[in-house]
């Protein structure tokens, strides 16, 4: 059964800005609570690079045709857990900027949700 594009597209553009933001894209008022205008500090760019792997893994465990149902399971099981957890941490944020990417996250989680009730 193939999965909707919904998640792994949400994955593959929250990969790509923490992509950027490994490689010090100036764009720290959108992540990390935004306490850091600029540049991220190299402890949170080593971060956002171990996020980049995070979300592309997703992504790609949800797009192959070599991944079990199990494994597809697991993958989207993990992306509403991330979704959840970035829903809640960004619209909490004193960033305006950073509460935008709840909206992203939120989209992660029922998008995730919803595969999963498909695969029951």
């Amino acid at each position: 059964m193939r999965t909707s594009p919904a998640a792994p597209l949400l994955l593959t553009t929250l990969s790509a800005f923490q992509a950027s933001l490994a490689a010090g894209a100036p764009w720290g008022r959108a992540a990390f609570g935004g306490q850091h205008p600029g540049r991220l500090p190299v402890p949170l760019r080593v971060t956002s690079a171990v996020a980049t792997i995070v979300y592309a893994a997703g992504a790609g465990a949800l797009v192959s045709s070599r991944t079990s149902p199990g494994a597809r399971r697991t993958a989207l099981r993990g992306c509403l857990a991330l979704g959840v957890l970035g829903t809640v941490m960004n619209a909490v944020s004193r960033s305006p900027v950073e509460r935008m990417w709840s909206v992203w996250s939120l989209g992660l989680v029922v998008s995730a949700w919803r595969e999963l009730r498909r695969r029951r």
